[in-house]
């Protein structure tokens, strides 16, 4: 498992107060009932789609996509995006900071994220993951050939795979080092030719008054405070996503020189989207 990033400074302590609890039950009930709501709809969807087109899913990503965009709606933040979506096949990789982003991305584009095996056994999220087709990987590499197949298959129906480099989730203030670990797979024989990998920044703005890394879920941060600060907040800030130029992969002679393209494009983007870092308050 890939070693956790952690500030030098505590998070910043949650408060929520009797305006907040307010809060955290308007937003928090219409949220609840949108996401399950929309699993059970999708799970019952699925089990027509599933025997109909196999991994093809016609139908079902725009039930997670409507999931998703709304889900901005009823928590008050902002959502916008620039860039072109990629239409050739291919993976999608952006930089991570919370459990948001897979809502931000599953906003705009139709996608299926990979995650490491573990989070397949997650109380909740799990269940999420596995129904909206998540790919789960195991870190192995007696198991690489295996996961090259699987990849094959799911971009030959015409899947968009996200994957989060960094292998962790941060501040939000930053952009770690990409892995290349993952990008050698699309290196194979059966990927290459006709693989595009498209870099997306992910800009959080924190709500007026409150520190840049308001939205930031890193370390052993539990997600129930995390939840509940999001929920509480009087006043939301924003989610922008910035949607790169599609590299081919083909043109790059090795994963290190994708994978430090694409990392160049993510950190450029999201330097000149943040406001001036302030101090954590």
């Amino acid at each position: 498992m890939d070693a956790l990033w952690n500030s030098e400074d505590d998070p910043d302590p949650v408060k929520v107060g009797v305006i907040g609890v307010l809060l955290v039950i308007l937003r928090g009930l219409p949220l609840a009932v949108l996401v399950f709501g929309g699993l059970f709809i999708l799970l019952a969807v699925r089990m027509i789609e599933r025997p109909l087109y196999g991994l093809h899913r016609p139908v079902t990503p725009y039930i997670s996509q409507f999931v998703c965009r709304n889900a901005f709606r009823i928590l008050g933040i902002g959502f916008r995006t620039s860039g072109e979506l990629m239409q050739e096949p291919g993976a999608v990789v952006a930089n991570h900071t919370s459990w948001l982003d897979i809502f931000a991305l599953n906003a705009r584009k139709r996608i299926y994220f990979v995650s490491k095996a573990e989070v397949a056994n997650w109380p909740g999220i799990g269940w999420l993951a596995r129904a909206t087709g998540t790919v789960f990987i195991e870190r192995d590499r007696k198991k690489a050939r295996e996961q090259t197949k699987l990849f094959e298959e799911r971009l030959k129906a015409g899947h968009k795979l996200l994957f989060f480099p960094e292998g962790t989730s941060t501040d939000g203030l930053r952009v770690l080092p990409f892995k290349t670990t993952l990008f050698a797979a699309f290196f194979s024989d059966e990927l290459r030719d006709f693989m595009y990998v498209q870099p997306v920044s992910v800009v959080f703005h924190a709500p007026e008054g409150q520190p840049d890394r308001f939205y930031g879920w890193w370390g052993d941060m539990d997600f129930a405070p995390h939840l509940l600060k999001t929920l509480a907040a009087r006043r939301q800030g924003s989610v922008e996503l910035i949607y790169h130029s599609p590299a081919r992969v083909s043109d790059f002679p090795d994963r290190k020189a994708l994978a430090a393209h694409c990392e160049a494009a993510v950190r450029h983007a999201h330097a000149l989207a943040r406001p001036l870092a302030s101090p954590a308050k």
